[in-house]
């Protein structure tokens, strides 16, 4: 009798591990394409939210009025922002393995997600396409994003679209709306220290906003 009683627990056991394996397969399989986002001329409607967690429809691409493309971007401004968020940019493939090493080992310390590890891409492919939800499922499915992303599109038009989506202050997305509701002016006319002030922001907008 006890026998048949752990047989039938292993066969549970091993249905709600296949259960479980399929339903992570399916959630990943079933992810977004990112080769859209290598036509510089596409736009497309993602869901952003405000300070008070309401949805809101958002433009990424040449239909927003307030879209920067990578030329206007000042220099100081890409350099401040990779320094300040993924030193390793241009070296890694989507992933900082580093990075993600030191962040687990944090949040194991601290017991709770207390630091995220993510490249400048998968940002970009949670803010595109994923929800803000702190789940082991959810940076899964931000890393094969970003590997994808890495696969279809340059360094540039990853740095392009991510400085164009971030958020920046209380439905402020973007640099360009950055630039215009902070300092009155274009992106591409941002000084050293006006770079380097909204670079400083891109830990958390709510938390370091000025005002």
């Amino acid at each position: 009798k006890r026998s048949s009683t752990l047989n039938q627990a292993l066969l549970l056991l091993a249905a709600a591990v296949l259960a479980l394996a399929a339903w992570v397969a399916i959630s990943l399989l079933t992810l977004p394409s990112v080769e859209p986002l290598a036509d510089r001329r596409r736009s497309i409607v993602i869901t952003v939210k405000d300070w008070e967690r309401r949805d809101h429809r958002f433009v990424v691409g040449p239909r927003n009025p307030r879209w920067t493309p990578y030329g206007a971007l000042p220099t100081a401004l890409k350099r401040a922002v990779v320094a300040a968020e993924d030193a390793n940019f241009y070296a890694h493939e989507g992933v900082d393995y580093e990075a993600m090493k030191e962040a687990i080992r944090t949040d194991l310390e601290k017991g709770r997600f207390a630091r995220g590890g993510s490249t400048i891409t998968q940002q970009l492919a949670k803010n595109l396409f994923l929800s803000r939800e702190k789940t082991l499922i959810r940076k899964g499915k931000e890393i094969v994003l970003a590997w994808r992303m890495e696969d279809a599109l340059s360094k540039q038009r990853i740095l392009e679209l991510y400085l164009n989506v971030v958020e920046l202050g209380p439905m402020v997305y973007g640099i360009g709306h950055a630039s215009q509701y902070y300092f009155g002016k274009p992106a591409s006319a941002l000084t050293v220290r006006e770079c380097a002030f909204l670079a400083s922001m891109l830990p958390g907008p709510k938390v370091y906003n000025p005002y």
